[in-house]
């Protein structure tokens, strides 16, 4: 997997949130985020969500972390807005530094497979810090994702 390193501007995206942890999300009876997925697909608010920007892309968020991948953090699956709607959950993507992850494949086996690749990657480089604070995947297609790590 090829890791691109990019500046990104912040921005804000809008949808739907649950708190959950890694342990949680390990077991099948208590993991959260595959079904905050199924809702935000199932009622089609990639679609419907108030002032989409128009060239936005599917969205899901790490933020709000406890302490790091161990810790409580937040999961948005959501669209970049202009202006953030009453009725979703917002959260503030932080402009700064952030290692570009690129993988391709069925879903949502190649977003866990390349989550896999991040741990890995960073145990085998202790000399990149993630600041632990906004993380996301960017859904560019189908079959297609960039997963952004923030770094200090």
């Amino acid at each position: 997997m090829e890791v691109k390193h990019q500046h990104v501007d912040s921005f804000t995206v809008a949808g739907l949130r649950v708190r959950t942890t890694n342990a949680t999300e390990h077991n099948a009876a208590t993991a959260q985020i595959g079904a905050m997925w199924g809702q935000f697909f199932g009622k089609g608010l990639a679609q419907a969500i108030p002032g989409m920007r128009p060239d936005s892309p599917v969205y899901g968020v790490y933020s709000a972390y406890e302490s790091d991948a161990a810790g409580a953090f937040d999961v948005t699956a959501g669209v970049a807005v202009v202006d953030p709607p009453a009725d979703f959950h917002t959260v503030r993507i932080e402009r700064g530094d952030y290692l570009v992850f690129e993988a391709s494949g069925p879903m949502p086996d190649t977003v866990i497979a390349s989550w896999g690749f991040i741990w890995h990657y960073f145990q085998q480089n202790p000399q990149l810090q993630r600041r632990f604070a906004t993380d996301f995947e960017a859904y560019t297609g189908p079959e297609s994702v960039a997963i952004y790590i923030g770094i200090g």
